[in-house]
């Protein structure tokens, strides 16, 4: 992997402001003219058992009430969310997708700057500049490990949220809550802690909420509880935020349908226990492509194909019928990552071989 670049602002190392989506089977299929039903995606990091089939029943059972608006606040979700987290009502706000939330965040925020150690998720910055922010970036190490003093040397009066991934997307670790912990006490902009990826991971920083009044902790129904396509998300945050929070939310942000969804996904533990399990067996099996793969506590590893580009091996694989992500399109990821979802037992078992394939055919070129 080529060396992550420093510290900047906006467009230093920033790719694009525009977000750049994995592949689709359809895009696929068309541009290589495959069969559908050959090709595998493992570039969006879905569920592969699909949705609890508790939240299939009740979107079926619900749709015939599609004409009629939602709760303005997702008030039925939100208080499954307080079941599932352990945190009252008043603590939980929802919307479409964590990007959704992190959009009203930046309403009540902006403008100012945003911290953001790359690489990582791309909409932060998107969403910051949107709102007329202004993204610093600050680079992690060579292990995708954040440095406390690099973040902390970085804010100004100007700083008005330092966003965090945990497990980072798209490297899989986990920021320790040391490091967490330090960067709160420094500063008294906002920490918003993306915890999309945590239930397949060993750890979650969300009691912090309890103790720090300038931490919001984002999570998602798209991942581990196989809602990708209903768009649900949601925060965990100190009271007078989600008071101020509130006055900038969009009203029916939530759809009743990804409300019915939510709330039967969250009460469906078989469900969720069985994606958690395969995910990380799916892990294990993923370290065996044969490239450098770095530790991962989330649905998905990161591989460093270099001295090859990740381009390239994204279009080999793809020709083949096997989608992945070229991680080119994030800031400060260098050309030559790649991330592969964790996939059913026969699609890892498939891209495993994929990679194998790529390195026999190009290790003498």
């Amino acid at each position: 992997m080529k060396p992550l670049p420093g510290a900047g602002t906006d467009t230093d190392t920033d790719s694009g402001a525009r977000y750049v989506p994995g592949r689709s089977i359809a895009e696929i299929a068309e541009q290589y003219q495959l069969p559908i039903d050959a090709i595998i995606k493992l570039g969006s990091n879905e569920n592969p058992l699909g949705a609890s089939p508790a939240s299939v029943k009740a979107v079926m059972r619900d749709a015939g009430g599609i004409s009629v608006y939602p709760d303005s606040d997702a008030s039925g979700l939100c208080a499954a969310i307080s079941e599932y987290t352990g945190y009252p009502a008043k603590n939980i706000v929802a919307s479409a997708g964590m990007d959704g939330v992190i959009d009203t965040l930046m309403r009540v925020l902006m403008p100012g700057d945003a911290i953001i150690p790359v690489p990582t998720f791309s909409y932060y910055a998107i969403s910051a500049r949107s709102h007329h922010g202004t993204p610093v970036f600050v680079s992690r190490n060579q292990n995708f490990e954040v440095s406390p003093q690099e973040i902390i040397s970085q804010i100004t009066d100007e700083t008005r949220v330092i966003f965090l991934c945990s497990p980072n997307n798209p490297s899989g670790n986990l920021i320790p809550e040391h490091d967490l912990r330090r960067i709160l006490e420094n500063c008294d902009s906002v920490v918003f802690l993306d915890e999309a990826y945590v239930e397949f991971a060993e750890e979650s920083m969300v009691h912090l909420v309890r103790e720090y009044d300038n931490l919001v902790v984002g999570r998602t129904l798209s991942k581990a509880f196989g809602l990708a396509g209903m768009r649900s998300g949601y925060a965990v945050m100190p009271e007078q935020m989600r008071d101020k929070y509130s006055g900038y939310a969009t009203p029916f942000a939530v759809s009743s349908l990804a409300v019915a969804a939510g709330i039967a996904a969250l009460g469906d533990s078989e469900h969720l226990r069985r994606s958690i399990e395969l995910v990380r067996n799916g892990r294990k099996r993923l370290a065996n492509i044969p490239f450098a793969v770095y530790p991962s506590e989330a649905n998905f590893v990161l591989v460093d194909v270099s001295p090859h580009q990740s381009s390239a091996v994204c279009d080999f694989l793809a020709r083949t019928g096997v989608i992945v992500r070229d991680c080119s399109s994030f800031s400060g990821a260098g050309d030559s990552l790649v991330r592969v979802s964790v996939g059913t037992m026969e699609q890892n078992e498939r891209v495993v071989g994929a990679f194998s394939e790529y390195k026999i055919a190009h290790e003498h070129l």
